[in-house]
């Protein structure tokens, strides 16, 4: 195995992030020819593609057999149920065993129970864990935390570790997979307080968030893959599938390949609009995958279609500042970067003209598991304000009546916090109307404003 620069892997809370972690792993697997146990299934002495960068995600462990590949990657929660299920499930043999952690009484849908009080009591064995995993490490590139905004443990507890790895480990790569709750498909009642108070602290911790919501995931599956009901198990499919493909060019030798650093470098403009939006083509069930070929531009209109993106937010009342796209399987370069490039030009309007070359391209011939060809795109488009928007206004109807603030403040949470979360929240918004609204006639006026700036704090100084 080539030298691979490292990612641990941390998922917190029950549903969205050990159930959604355990679908990512099994996908992991399959792609890199593993067994459950994290055996290789293909002939070792072969020098295979699957195992050249496999070190991004799992340590080699040399038993008395052959090799066992081992994930680095740590399971929290509050309560102990999920990590007992994913202990005794299929998977029970593949993880470390003392990478589950959990507390014993839960968050009860309470941020400030995950943050200051049930999840300050096991904060110091995770990162006990965390620091033992990152010690083995060549060359640590960061941390990958899968959480989801609605609950008490991800939500809370999730951003507790995320300012914890960022005091810890100040230099490294923070990306987040965070599933936001919407008031379509709501579970419980507080999830606006939990979700705006994990917000405020991913502004600050986080380097590259990628957003999902319950919203757009549940449309996805009813409308295009056409299940009626949709189960959690289809929701992680579909969440495991992008995991899967943002993390492709770290895990597989390809070209224009990047690491964490890069893909933060080239979509993250202003270091507070680092909130990314998700899409996957091809997204189909599987009768119609049998009548399908998709060509290359087909695969690109598909990942910029709102309908495919893993966000409820129409790009068309955006402008993309930046883009990252990923080819999966045997997609001719040329074609790829035509086929974005006319995309562009089509809808240039959309695009911010003043960031220019700003869609990447990257190509992997590595296919996702019974595919042939797939892409991933990561946007980091304006239009996202729409789901802060959202999250926004249901937090203050509540807020302003102080309703259910007391499980907060009983907790030793203080009020104040809920109001920096609200303004930190709409100065966000804000920043990505602002940009928005940004064009290269600006920059003359930023350019004398800058002077006139310059001249100010020269008279000051005299």
């Amino acid at each position: 195995m080539g030298l691979s620069r490292e990612i641990v892997n941390i998922q917190v809370r029950q549903q969205a992030g050990n159930q959604v972690g355990e679908a990512f792993w099994q996908k992991v697997l399959e792609e890199h020819n593993l067994d459950n146990e994290g055996h290789y299934k293909g002939d070792p002495t072969n020098d295979s593609i699957h195992l050249q960068r496999a070190g991004v995600y799992f340590s080699e462990v040399d038993t008395t057999g052959p090799t066992k590949y081992v994930p680095r990657s740590v399971q929290v929660d509050l309560e102990a149920g999920v990590c007992n299920r994913i202990k005794n499930g299929p998977m029970g043999a593949l993880f470390r065993p003392d990478s589950y952690i959990y507390g014993e009484v839960g968050a009860g849908n309470n941020w400030a129970k995950g943050f200051y009080t049930e999840g300050a009591e096991i904060i110091d064995n995770i990162q006990d864990v965390i620091r033992k995993q990152s010690e083995a490490c060549d060359a640590l590139q960061g941390f990958q935390i899968v959480h989801s905004l609605g609950g008490g443990s991800g939500a809370g507890l999730g951003t507790l570790l995320l300012s914890k790895l960022r005091e810890e480990y100040p230099d490294r790569m923070m990306s987040t997979f965070s599933i936001l709750p919407s008031p379509k498909v709501s579970e419980t009642v507080v999830e606006p307080y939990n979700a705006m108070l994990s917000m405020h602290q991913l502004v600050d911790n986080s380097d590259l968030t990628i957003c999902i919501d319950n919203e757009a995931l549940y449309s996805i599956v009813e409308r295009t893959l056409k299940i009626k009901q949709p189960k959690f198990s289809h929701l992680n499919e579909l969440i495991s599938r992008v995991m899967c493909g943002v993390s492709t060019s770290l895990r597989f030798p390809g070209q224009l390949n990047g690491d964490l650093r890069k893909l933060g470098m080239n979509l993250v403009p202003f270091p507070r609009l680092h909130f990314l939006m998700p899409s996957y083509a091809p997204i189909f069930n599987t009768e119609a995958q049998k009548y399908t070929r998709l060509t290359t531009a087909d695969l690109t209109s598909a990942l910029f279609d709102r309908h495919n993106f893993l966000v409820a937010c129409d790009p068309r009342f955006g402008r993309y500042l930046t883009a990252a796209t990923i080819y999966r399987g045997n997609v001719a370069s040329r074609e790829a970067e035509v086929a974005v490039h006319d995309l562009q030009v089509k809808n240039a309007p959309q695009f911010t003209e003043w960031i220019p070359d700003n869609v990447s391209v990257s190509l992997v011939s590595v296919p996702p598991a019974g595919l042939t060809q797939a892409a991933t795109c990561l946007a980091n488009s304006t239009s996202i304000q729409e789901l802060f928007q959202r999250t926004a206004e249901t937090f203050s109807v509540m807020y302003k009546r102080r309703a259910f603030l007391h499980w907060y403040t009983n907790e030793g949470m203080d009020e104040m916090e809920f109001s920096e979360a609200e303004s930190n929240t709409h100065d966000l918004i804000s920043e990505y109307q602002q940009y928005q609204e940004a064009s290269v006639e600006d920059e003359e006026q930023y350019e004398e404003e800058g002077e006139y700036e310059e001249e100010a704090a020269d008279e000051e100084e005299q």
